[in-house]
């Protein structure tokens, strides 16, 4: 076990290298804080730049810079968690802004999604396994 997140007491459990168990902690993101992500664009007018292949390259590009927060550990550098926060609120806003341009449902597509993946990774055939499905 290493030292509960300090940054702010953002993080709800300590930090472990390997879990063994999934605690659902946060509540689906606000609608305050899905207009304020609208906002924030719109007070710049950056939409015009929220093609969807840009939003692509910028989860990409962000989720990079949140792999670089482990690079070579386990643990983030110098025990930066407020980094990787920071990251990946990066990632999300990204993410949210393409389902915005796509005109997607998030809770949808990822259901969607789950439910393939529940077919693909079947527990008797998956569990305790990390091989890849054919």
């Amino acid at each position: 076990m290493h030292d509960v997140c300090a940054a702010r007491r953002r993080c709800r459990h300590t930090h472990t290298a390997h879990t063994s168990s999934f605690a659902i902690m946060a509540p689906m993101i606000s609608d305050d804080t899905l207009r304020m992500i609208h906002q924030f664009s719109a007070d710049r007018n950056w939409q015009q730049f929220h093609a969807p292949a840009n939003m692509a390259k910028s989860v990409s590009i962000e989720a990079g810079e949140l792999l670089e927060c482990f690079q070579w550990s386990d643990e983030p550098r110098d025990g930066d968690w407020e980094h990787v926060y920071e990251e990946l609120a990066d990632v999300m806003i990204y993410c949210i802004q393409m389902a915005d341009v796509l005109g997607v449902d998030l809770d949808e597509i990822i259901r969607d999604k789950m439910a393939k993946n529940a077919k693909k990774y079947p527990v008797e055939a998956s569990h305790g396994s990390s091989a890849k499905a054919e």
